[in-house]
Order: C-alpha cells, then sequence, then structure tokens
C-alpha cells in the first residue's frame, strides 16, 4: 500500500478549501521599493539633465514630478504649492526646453516668467540662467528700483526669455522698448500675492498682450477667487496639480506671548539674541526700519529688508542674511513670499500680520526641507481677539504665555544668549594717512587706509 503526502493525511475541517497554507503565505507579501523617478524619466532633456546634476539635484521634488511631464508637453497648468516646493525648477525646465532651438528678435522675448517682487525676480533668473544657457537661450531680469538702460540694452541684444515685475515691464513696453507678440511661453509666479499687491489689472493686460496660442502656466500657494478668474480667463484646458497643503508644516512650533508695549522691543531683542537664524516680521517699513536699529542699539546685530530700501541695499543684506553673516533680519512681508533662505530657525510676528494667510506665509519660511523650526507671534492685550481670530483661520493652537523681558519663556525659545556686542554711539574721525609713494596701495593695508572715507557718516546733531 502506497503511503500518502503528509500534506493529504491531514485531517481538514468539513468544508475547507485546500489553499489555506497557501493564502496564509500570500498575506505577507515581500515588500518591493518603489523604483525612483530621476528628471530623464520625465522627459527633461539630457543637458538639463546635466546642469541639474552639477548642483545635485538628480530626484525631483514632487510639484516638479507632478506637473514636468505636462508642460514639457505644451499643456497649460495651474499649479498650488508653497514657496520653497520646488516649483521654480518646476516651471524654469519646461520654459527652457520648449524655447530651445528657437530665433529671437530685438526686444521681443519668447519667454515671459512675471514675479511680484524684486526679490523674487533674482532668485529666479539665478535658478533660470545655467539651464538656459545649457540650451543657447539668455535670461533678463526686468524690475524697478534700478536704472532701466541696463534691462533695455539686454533687450536690445535679444534676450530669449524675461523674468520680470509688471510695473516695470508695463513702462519698457509704453516706452517701446519691449514686444510681447513673440511669446510662447508665459509663467505667473506667486499669484495670490500679485493680486494681494494688487497687481493683477498690470497683469491681466500684460497676459493679454501675449498670443492666447501660447503656453501658460500659473502658481499659486492659494486658489482664491481672484486667482481663479485669472486662471479661467487665460488658460486653456489647464492641468490642475495640487501638491502640499496651505496650512502651516507639522513641525513647527507655535508660541504666542503677551506683552505690554513698553517691553515688546526688549522682548524681541532677548528672542534674537540667541544662536538661532532669527526672521523678524513688522506690518510697515518704517516699523522694521525702526526696530531695525532698536535691536542694533540693544546690542543685537540685525539687518534690514523693506520697500524704502535701495534695491542694491536689498541684495546685500539679503545675501548677507542667507550666507550667515548676519543671523537676524527684520523685514515687512517682502519677505513672507518668494524669498528662498534656508535654515531660519525662528520667526518672530514683532506685529501680527493683519490676516490668516499672511501669518501661513510668514510661518513658512521656517521648518523647511524637513528641519525643525519655532514661531512666535508678540501681541499685546489690546490685540488679544484679533490674534485669537487669526490662528483659528489659520488652524494653529499656539503655546500661550505672557512675558517680559526676563522671562524664562524667551530663554527656552531663543536658546543660549550669545554676547552681545556694544553699540557705537559716536564716531571718532580717522587722522589722515601720512603720503605714501605714487604706487597704489593694494591688499589689507589699502583698506585700512580708505577706511575713513568708505565709512558710514554719522547724523548731525
Amino acid at each position: 500500500m502506497t503511503a500518502l503526502p503528509a500534506e493529504n493525511s491531514v485531517i481538514r475541517p468539513v468544508g475547507q478549501p485546500r489553499t489555506v497554507r497557501r493564502r496564509r503565505r500570500e498575506q505577507h507579501p515581500k515588500l518591493i521599493a518603489a523604483p525612483v523617478v530621476t528628471f530623464a524619466d520625465l522627459g527633461v532633456p539630457a543637458p538639463l539633465v546635466a546642469v541639474l546634476g552639477e548642483d545635485g539635484i538628480t530626484v525631483p521634488f514632487p510639484v516638479q514630478a507632478a506637473t514636468l511631464p505636462d508642460a514639457l508637453a505644451g499643456v497649460d497648468i495651474l499649479g498650488r504649492a508653497q514657496t520653497g516646493s520646488g516649483k521654480t525648477l518646476g516651471f524654469c525646465i519646461p520654459l527652457v526646453a520648449r524655447l530651445a532651438g528657437g530665433y529671437t528678435m530685438a526686444c521681443r522675448p519668447r519667454g515671459l516668467v512675471l514675479v511680484p517682487t524684486r526679490e523674487l525676480a533674482t532668485q529666479v533668473q539665478a535658478v533660470l540662467s545655467p539651464l538656459a544657457g545649457a540650451m543657447g537661450l539668455s535670461v533678463a531680469a526686468i524690475f524697478g528700483g534700478t536704472p532701466q538702460n541696463p534691462q533695455v540694452a539686454a533687450l536690445r541684444n535679444r534676450a530669449d526669455i524675461v523674468v520680470a515685475c509688471p510695473g516695470r515691464l508695463a513702462d519698457l513696453i509704453g516706452q517701446d522698448h519691449c514686444h510681447l507678440g513673440d511669446v510662447e511661453v508665459t509663467v505667473l509666479d506667486e499669484a495670490d500675492h500679485m493680486a494681494d499687491l494688487g497687481f493683477l489689472p498690470a497683469v491681466r493686460r500684460l497676459l493679454e498682450a501675449t498670443p492666447p496660442e501660447g503656453q501658460r502656466l500659473l502658481f499659486s500657494a492659494t486658489l482664491d477667487s481672484a486667482v481663479d478668474v485669472l486662471a479661467r480667463r487665460f488658460l486653456t484646458r489647464p492641468a490642475r496639480h495640487s501638491v502640499d497643503d496651505a496650512s502651516p508644516p507639522a513641525q513647527i512650533i507655535h508660541h504666542l506671548l503677551t506683552v505690554t508695549p513698553a517691553d515688546r522691543v526688549e522682548v524681541v531683542a532677548t528672542l534674537a539674541s540667541g544662536d538661532n537664524r532669527v526672521l523678524i516680521f513688522t506690518r510697515t517699513k518704517h516699523g522694521a526700519q525702526r526696530l531695525a536699529r532698536q535691536l542694533n542699539m540693544a546690542g543685537v546685530p540685525a539687518a534690514e529688508l523693506h520697500g524704502n530700501l535701495a534695491q542694491g541695499a536689498r541684495s546685500r543684506n539679503l545675501a548677507a542674511f542667507g550666507s550667515g553673516e548676519v543671523r537676524v533680519m527684520v523685514a515687512t512681508d517682502i519677505a513672507a513670499r518668494g524669498i528662498h533662505v534656508d535654515g531660519i530657525d525662528l520667526v518672530i510676528h514683532s506685529d501680527p500680520p493683519a490676516e490668516h494667510k499672511a501669518y501661513v506665509h510668514r510661518s513658512g519660511r521656517t521648518a523647511r526641507t524637513g528641519a525643525d523650526g519655532a514661531v512666535v507671534t508678540v501681541q499685546t492685550a489690546a490685540q488679544a481677539d484679533d490674534v485669537r481670530i487669526l490662528m483659528r483661520k489659520a488652524g494653529v493652537t499656539p503655546q500661550a504665555a505672557t512675558a517680559g523681558p526676563g522671562s524664562a519663556v524667551l530663554r527656552s525659545i531663543a536658546g543660549p544668549a550669545v554676547r552681545r556686542i556694544a553699540p557705537v554711539t559716536k564716531l571718532v574721525r580717522v587722522p589722515a594717512p601720512a603720503p605714501t609713494s605714487a604706487t597704489q596701495a593694494t591688499g589689507r593695508g589699502a583698506a585700512a587706509a580708505s577706511g575713513s572715507f568708505r565709512g558710514r557718516r554719522g547724523r548731525r546733531g
């Protein structure tokens, strides 16, 4: 008699299927890692992939992976993405790829990027220029606050792509220095911020000057009614992409400190006196100027960023803050959108913002690329009701406390104190150096000798 296999010799309950053991094995499938998508997989041309690789950019961010296939195919894009999400590359890559190989006439660019601020125009140009250069294209930035002649010269030298603020571009068009009739690809970045600044009428006129059959890419942190009207007017069957939430990142710790008006400056100075990189917001340009001066007098070196500064000063201050040369920046909402500075540890609302969207955008300057961050809102008792409504709309439940200059909560937020620098209250005139030979001095000695000439003048009386 032949013996049966062991499996067949087992007595099964009535109705039990013969595949029970196989099903149990199938309940624990092997986990297979999802393949990594590269820029080449998305259809990005090889020269652009090489430029990105030189900067260590090899894996696309979610917004780039979502929008690039449609944008490279010539489809209109309506995208919602926060500043710092990688959307700049998301529109720069298809803009360059689609214009490569074409011919641009003088004063008639074929690519147009509209942005709300000069700082954002400069940053977009910095991202765009290496990509454009790899494909034989040139980029010009056009914005106010600087002489227009170099910008006119760039247009006459057949700039292929223009990155512009609406006001200065409209001025140059009015002077017959620029024409938009050859634009093939138009990008509108930070559309909701354009609406907040009152730029939409000018933006509409500029878009109407571009050919209706051209490709248009619109990116915005929020898609509110004003942006929706713009999209329905100028986009043709757009691909819609929304890649991140409009609420503050979860890794941000929010604090709400109630102070007396007399203590506000000293409380802010204490918060900024740690070893963190700190961005402080005020509502007005004069408020930013005044607070920066007060912080410097309190021994906390601070740069300022607002509309009253000349463009050169704004660029230098932003570069100093970005490089870490200055740890504290006092700014108006010009820095809340479209300015990318990594490593900001603490955001302070010295003046609470007027609306919850501004709170979200200000707070989003910290806790970027997965890092932790903290946000402090400083309020007086008279502002408490308005701030409570603002926090509720922003979806934030802050850690609340009453604070004065010596409160322990300030040091727990700011971290270890950095030695304060004694303010300069009186400038001493440097004696003129002794006559030297006719040979021009160079090196460290020359810098010392010319220091009194280049120094900052004190205020009279």
